[in-house]
């Protein structure tokens, strides 16, 4: 009886294509799912594409997997993933393998795979980007788990992944969580993105006040230079789409609060945990929350403001893009810093350049930008942020006027622009020579006794502000 080199079990849309995509590549395919008539038609519309062996139980599904098994499951992430691990792992053997390849929370993937392991299974938590598009043409896959684990599967994800110049979009990222951390960052850099293109959106089009279909030719402008993504490309899309029903443009008739799966949210606590400062991140979120409060915002509809007359001048488009490609360095700068120090506090081994590599194709980041990340950490692995990479330097440097005549020009006219602003109040912090936490400090000494360190010698201090506030060592 054939044996399938690889299974799928969960036949959603991404479990769907990315059993569709393995068996495109040759590969025979075990597929199952909890409701049989998923199975059937999948193999019915598919079956031609490749090998699919069906399977209308999980002993059924195990038995037909050559040795080592390779079982991927492709369901919710949290209890439908424990509860379908709880269901196979006892039907398989030493040195068998669970893949995840939802969106789990990195957390759970190391408690999995800690547990799995003493069972002798191997469980790989993989992040998988690119939407169901990727899954079933060439994504963007990050998978952890053990070495020896990515020498049975890593062939199989190399082959289906995305291609960028002939490099796949594929790696080993590191042990047990190091996969979905990887994936979590990912999607939290994402939503800094989307939040940078949207703010430019609104400047353009509040500030300069250009029409939908005027912006999208902006972007498409953007779009053969150094802010070619796919974000950029079908931000264009967007806006120069017409809604049939009323002829308005698309993007007036969409209601103006975004939702959230929680990867972003994840990622901001995973940084406040970790000591990580990702504002930019952080206002993303935030600004997708801030958008979803509709009896908030329609209570305060009537706050006072700046008046919005006047134009932003010419040349603003211009502006606004180096703005954005500024703002957009920074974003990357953070979410690479927290993967450095998810890293280390892990113990995971993270090859930075790697990630950057990987991200190149496939995944909703994918830009050109990308390589020139790929490039610094080349250059010095050990880098301790993006801005002091000597090409990233000069491009901040270049962007300086506009980006900050962009803040300005969003304070003045009172157009939100969270992004921009945390940006490049992090790019100033941290060119500071000093910064008002020493104030701080002093505050916290005050009413907690917390003490302080001093600039002029070693150990921590403390001043009696209630007594005759004479220092002592802390």
């Amino acid at each position: 009886m054939q044996k399938a080199r690889i299974g799928v079990t969960g036949l959603a849309v991404m479990g769907r294509n990315l059993a569709r995509n393995l068996a495109r590549h040759g590969h025979p395919v075990a597929v199952h799912n909890r409701t049989a008539t998923r199975t059937k038609a999948l193999v019915d519309q598919f079956g031609a594409e490749g090998t699919f062996l069906p399977a209308e139980t999980p002993e059924q599904f195990v038995s037909s997997l050559e040795r080592p098994r390779r079982l991927v499951i492709m369901v919710k992430a949290g209890g439908p993933t424990d509860a379908v691990i709880n269901e196979f792992a006892p039907l398989l053997e030493p040195g068998d393998m669970i893949v995840d390849g939802g969106n789990a929370n990195f957390a759970d993937t190391r408690r999995r795979e800690s547990a799995l392991r003493e069972r002798g299974l191997h469980f790989v938590g993989t992040g998988i980007s690119g939407g169901e598009e990727g899954a079933l043409h060439g994504p963007s896959i990050m998978p952890g788990g053990s070495a020896e684990s990515y020498e049975a599967l890593g062939p199989l994800l190399e082959d289906i992944s995305a291609k960028v110049d002939g490099t796949p979009c594929c790696t080993h990222v590191g042990p047990d969580g190091a996969g979905h951390f990887v994936k979590m960052v990912h999607n939290g850099i994402e939503y800094a993105d989307m939040q940078l293109i949207a703010e430019s959106y609104d400047l353009l089009r509040h500030a300069a006040g250009l029409a939908p279909a005027e912006i999208a030719e902006v972007f498409r402008t953007w779009n053969t230079g150094r802010l070619e993504s796919y974000l950029i490309e079908i931000t264009a899309e967007v806006l120069a789409h017409t809604d049939a029903s009323t002829g308005k443009p698309f993007v007036d008739v969409v209601l103006d609060q975004a939702e959230q799966k929680g990867t972003g949210r994840w990622t901001v606590q995973t940084a406040l945990d970790l000591g990580v400062p990702v504002g930019g991140i952080a206002e993303a979120v935030f600004a997708r929350s801030v958008s979803g409060h509709a009896a908030l915002r329609e209570a305060s509809r009537n706050l006072p403001g700046p008046s919005r007359t006047g134009d932003a001048g010419s040349g603003f488009a211009d502006a606004v893009e180096r703005a954005l490609y500024a703002s957009k360095i920074v974003a990357y700068a953070q979410g690479f810093h927290q993967i450095q120090a998810g890293s280390a506090e892990y113990g995971w081994n993270i090859d930075l350049g790697a990630m950057a590599t990987i991200w190149r194709g496939g995944c909703i980041i994918r830009a050109r930008f990308l390589d020139r990340i790929r490039a610094a950490y080349e250059a010095d692995p050990e880098t301790p942020t993006l801005l002091t990479d000597a090409h990233f330097t000069e491009a901040l440097g270049e962007a300086q006027d506009a980006w900050r005549e962009v803040v300005s020009v969003a304070a003045r006219l009172g157009i939100p622009a969270p992004g921009f602003a945390t940006a490049l109040s992090y790019y100033d912090s941290l060119r500071a020579d000093r910064l008002p936490a020493a104030l701080t400090q002093g505050q916290r000494d005050y009413f907690g006794a917390h003490t302080y360190r001093r600039v002029d010698r070693e150990g921590s201090f403390h001043t009696l502000w209630g007594a005759d506030r004479t220092e002592v060592t802390g």
